[in-house]
C-alpha cells in the first residue's frame, strides 16, 4: 500500500510543474484585455496541470481491435458525434470528462502505434479541412506529426507532403510518421524540411488543400517555461511571430490551386496571431475568401467552448474545468 502511495505521490509531483511568473505576468496583461473575464477560468485550467485532459486518437492501421473497449471501460466516449460536415468513419477518437493521460506508447522501429495521445482541440483544424480520397495535402508546418497522422487517418490524398523547417522537430515528424503509417502508405508520403515562406515560389499550385499549423506562442508550455532567460527572450520575439504566420500564409496561398482551401491554426490566445493575421490576409490577397465554418463549431459545442463574438469563418477554443481542450485558433479560407 505505502509503496503504490509513493508512487502515485511521485506521478503528482512529476505534475507540479513551476509556473514561469515572467510569462504569466505578460499573459495577465494581454489577454485581460482581449478576453475581458473569461481570462480568469482559462488561466485557473492553464496554470493547473492537473486539471488537463488528453484525447486518444486510434490508428485505424495498428492492431488493437481491444481498445475502443478498453477506453469505454475506462469512462472514454467517443469525442465527435452528430451532425458534423465532415466526419469519415475511419478517424475516431475518445476522450472523457476527468483529467489525466492515457498511457503512452513507445516508439519501436518497425512496429505501428495503436494510438496517438493529444489535445482533442487540435483535431478541429483537420475536421475544417476536410481532406478527401485521392486529393494532394500539404501540412506547411507540420511536427510533431499529430495532425499528418489524423489527416491520413480521414482519406488517402494522391500527394501528401509533409514540412518541417525545424531540424529537431522534422526528426521527431518522421519517427511520428514511422510510429503510425505502414509501408505502402509511407510511399506517398513526402518529408521536406523546406523553408515554409519559400514553398509557394517552390511548388506552385501544386495542392488541393494546405494545413498552416504555425508556429505561435505555445501558451500552455510557454507558462511552464524552466528557463526565466529563455521565457524573456520569447516574449520578445513575440512581437515578430505575427510577420512570420503572415508569411508562410501567403506562400500557402501561392502552393495551392484555384479552387482549393486552406486551414489556418494556432494553439495561442493571442489576438495579434490569430484574427488579426487572417484579416490581414483577407485585406491584402484579392484571390482568397473566408469559408464558413460555424456549422463544424456548432456540431462539437457539447465537447469544446468557444469563444463567443468570433466571425464564421474561425474559432477559438478556450480551456475550461471538465472540457480542458485547447487553446486552438482554427481559420478557414479558400482560393479563387
Amino acid at each position: 500500500f505505502f509503496l503504490s502511495l509513493k508512487l502515485e505521490n511521485k506521478t503528482t509531483g512529476k505534475l507540479q510543474k513551476q509556473i514561469c511568473q515572467v510569462v504569466l505576468d505578460h499573459f495577465e496583461k494581454q489577454y485581460t484585455t482581449e478576453l475581458g473575464d473569461t481570462w480568469i477560468s482559462v488561466r485557473d485550467v492553464l496554470t493547473y496541470p492537473l486539471c488537463w485532459q488528453y484525447a486518444v486518437l486510434l490508428n485505424k492501421f495498428g492492431q488493437s481491435t481491444e481498445l475502443e473497449n478498453i477506453l469505454r471501460v475506462k469512462g472514454y466516449h467517443p469525442a465527435f458525434q452528430g451532425p458534423l460536415p465532415y466526419l469519415p468513419a475511419s478517424l475516431k477518437c475518445y476522450i472523457r470528462r476527468t483529467p489525466g493521460r492515457f498511457p503512452a506508447q513507445k516508439h519501436q522501429a518497425g512496429k505501428l502505434k495503436d494510438y496517438y495521445l493529444l489535445n482533442a482541440a487540435s483535431l478541429l483544424p483537420v475536421l475544417a479541412l476536410e481532406v478527401k480520397d485521392g486529393e494532394d495535402v500539404l501540412d506547411l508546418c507540420a511536427a510533431p506529426g499529430g495532425k499528418s497522422v489524423a489527416m491520413l487517418q480521414c482519406a488517402y490524398p494522391g500527394q501528401f507532403h509533409c514540412n518541417e523547417y525545424d531540424d529537431v522537430r522534422s526528426r521527431w515528424l518522421e519517427q511520428t510518421i514511422e510510429s503510425f503509417i505502414p509501408d505502402p502508405l509511407i510511399n506517398l508520403i513526402t518529408v521536406s524540411k523546406l523553408d515554409g515562406r519559400q514553398i509557394g515560389d517552390l511548388k506552385p499550385e501544386l495542392y488541393d488543400k494546405v494545413l498552416v499549423d504555425a508556429p505561435c506562442s505555445n501558451d500552455r508550455s510557454w507558462l511552464f517555461s524552466s528557463d526565466i532567460q529563455q521565457a524573456t527572450l520569447r516574449l520578445i520575439q513575440r512581437k515578430e511571430l505575427s510577420s512570420l504566420q503572415f508569411q508562410l500564409l501567403r506562400s500557402a496561398i501561392k502552393a495551392l490551386r484555384p479552387g482549393g482551401s486552406l486551414v489556418y491554426s494556432t494553439c495561442t490566445l493571442s489576438k495579434a496571431e490569430n484574427s488579426d493575421v487572417i484579416n490581414l490576409i483577407l485585406n491584402s490577397c484579392s484571390n482568397v475568401m473566408p469559408v464558413d465554418i460555424s456549422e463544424m463549431a456548432k456540431a462539437v459545442s457539447q465537447e469544446f467552448t468557444f469563444l463567443s463574438g468570433t466571425q464564421e469563418h474561425e474559432l477559438l477554443v478556450l480551456p475550461e474545468k471538465g472540457r480542458a481542450w485547447g487553446p486552438m485558433y482554427v481559420a478557414k479560407l479558400k482560393k479563387m
